[in-house]
């Protein structure tokens, strides 16, 4: 286990959260293909380009750590499951005209975030912390109000990828070996769905001919990139502060919805919005302020 490098974290989680961010301009030139089979193929070209990189890129003994310790491919089976369900939720959204949806749903994840690592890690928050939280909770309160009903896709988005972070968070696996092997744990109900769909318009030899083929298989290093960066990030962060970083994926998002896409924004939503954006910004002055301080002499 490497020591926890605070800079290196903040470059990594943006990094994740800002490809994250503009993944709607991907998903919607797959937009014609049914979710599920984006999904697919987002678990076998992820599980290729996973295992070529890990050829690369070496990771000594990761195989036998995971052969001597098999709890931990349950752990990677469940982890997995969550991220599928994630991806699934996120591209039936995005290409059913529903992105400000996916938008509220990441901006609640940081809550989920920040209350699984007060009750479960047992993180605490400083005051400006607590202060920023408030604010975001405050924005996020007026969201569900304008949306008059209890926002299932935003929910179901924060907890399923809030759950992912704190089992991966926790599981002693490098993120490269714990992400490609979750992929491969997920190969096989994959290539079962291919089995039982052979009328699926990637299943049939002439789509390969087409130019969405060729953006149908980069679904695996679109996948990769950011996870990796993510999984990377949770090593070196508190799991609250990883989880504020998160805004910055919904706030393109947002953008993208209302500026690209055409989704309305009342006046109502912008003030929710701009709540989360305080908060953020209080979030991010504390930030600051904790890394200018001299470190602590042991």
């Amino acid at each position: 286990m490497h020591a926890a490098n605070p800079r290196r974290g903040y470059l990594l989680g943006l990094t994740a959260y800002g490809l994250w961010g503009l993944f709607p301009l991907y998903f919607k030139i797959l937009e014609n293909i049914p979710a599920g089979e984006i999904l697919v193929h987002r678990v076998l070209w992820s599980a290729l380009c996973g295992l070529l990189l890990l050829q690369l890129w070496r990771h000594p003994g990761w195989w036998r750590e995971l052969r001597d310790n098999p709890r931990l491919l349950a752990v990677l089976a469940g982890s997995g499951l969550l991220i599928a369900c994630n991806w699934l939720l996120y591209v039936w959204a995005v290409n059913n005209g529903r992105m400000l949806e996916t938008s509220l749903g990441y901006y609640i994840n940081p809550l989920v975030n920040v209350l699984l690592g007060l009750l479960l890690l047992g993180e605490r928050l400083r005051p400006l912390q607590w202060l920023a939280v408030g604010l975001a909770a405050l924005g996020v309160l007026q969201q569900l109000w304008q949306l008059g009903s209890l926002p299932w896709i935003s929910l179901a988005l924060a907890l399923s990828f809030g759950f992912y972070g704190l089992i991966r968070k926790r599981a002693p696996v490098a993120a490269l070996p714990g992400l490609v092997v979750e992929t491969w744990l997920l190969l096989p109900p994959a290539l079962g769905w291919l089995w039982l769909h052979p009328d699926a318009g990637s299943a049939q030899g002439a789509f390969w001919s087409t130019p969405q083929a060729l953006w149908l298989a980069m679904a695996g290093p679109v996948t990769l990139v950011p996870l990796l960066c993510f999984n990377a990030a949770a090593r070196h962060l508190p799991y609250a502060t990883l989880g504020f970083l998160q805004y910055l994926a919904p706030t393109l998002v947002l953008l993208l919805a209302v500026f690209v896409y055409g989704e309305p924004l009342e006046p109502g939503k912008l003030a929710a919005f701009v709540c989360i954006w305080l908060g953020l910004a209080v979030y991010s002055l504390d930030i600051w302020r904790h890394l200018q301080r001299p470190p602590a002499t042991p």
